[in-house]
């Protein structure tokens, strides 16, 4: 038996947070003299103590171990493998954001060195009035939450291309983003995902056409903040409002595309003010 100083000592965990692992029942102390209330761990429980360091180590929450820890071992082993699985992949994007805005980083150091200016230029000199025709589409609406949207939106139109393929619908455009949330709430983003096809049939509906504010991003989705504000800008400044929930277009393939040459249309349906 060890006393708690020691299992402390040995697994570099201090005795208040071993107390604190004590009272959310995630590890228990072996025996409790009832004398004097001292705490004794055997040396079996170092096992479960690495274990735990090992989960924290990868960023898992008290709350996720301890369900890992009450499980039976065989289920143990198979949710510990999706978590582990899923918590790589989480850290690999991670990963790939930070690469990326340390390239961002790179630029704009170099660009204040060369006296050129960081903050986006919001000149319309990209932005066009466009008629766009009305479109049968197909699509899928969600609330969605800020990480939703991290995860990327591959996931909503492969069910609307495994649809169009079931039904053998034509499909004669490109996937669509329509956001109907008036403003940005991080936990709950009306949006709806769409493809256009020929053919009218069950769970299609009219996407109406109209006069629009358009704008194309060439680069990483990240640069549709200066996009957005460019365009409110112009349809403030040349007197027109908006009059229905602005969509985004995508021309090239996240997926298969280098992100710094995706592209993207933004459009805004608008009418002059009277």
């Amino acid at each position: 038996m060890l006393s708690i100083g020691e299992f402390s000592k040995i697994c570099g965990v201090s005795q208040k947070t071993l107390r604190y692992y004590d009272e959310i029942g995630l590890i228990k102390p072996n025996e409790i003299n009832p004398k004097n209330n001292y705490r004794y761990y055997s040396i079996n429980q170092l096992e479960k103590m690495l274990f735990i360091m090992k989960l924290k180590s990868y960023s898992f929450s008290l709350d996720e171990i301890k369900e890992l820890i009450d499980l039976e071992r065989y289920d143990q082993e198979e949710a510990l493998i999706k978590l582990l699985t899923k918590k790589r992949d989480t850290m690999e994007e991670t990963m790939k954001k930070i690469q990326y805005n340390i390239m961002q980083l790179e630029k704009d150091i170099s660009n204040l060195q060369n006296g050129v200016s960081i903050i986006p230029n919001l000149n319309d000199s990209d932005i066009q009035l466009v008629e766009t025709q009305t479109l049968n589409i197909i699509s899928i609406r969600k609330i969605l939450t800020e990480d939703d949207y991290k995860n990327g939106y591959m996931p909503y139109f492969s069910k609307l291309y495994e649809k169009i393929a079931k039904e053998n619908l034509t499909l004669i455009g490109e996937p669509m983003a329509i956001y109907h949330s008036p403003d940005y709430d991080p936990l709950h983003n009306d949006t709806e995902f769409a493809l256009a096809v020929e053919e009218y049939a069950t769970g299609t509906r009219d996407f109406p056409g109209s006069l629009c504010a358009k704008s194309t991003l060439n680069g990483n989705y990240s640069g549709l903040t200066e996009i957005y504000a460019k365009l409110m800008k112009w349809i403030e400044e040349n007197g027109y409002k908006i009059i229905a929930p602005p969509y985004e277009v995508y021309l090239s393939d996240p997926y298969t595309t280098d992100p710094d040459k995706n592209i993207t249309e933004v459009y805004f349906p608008i009418k002059k003010n009277t």
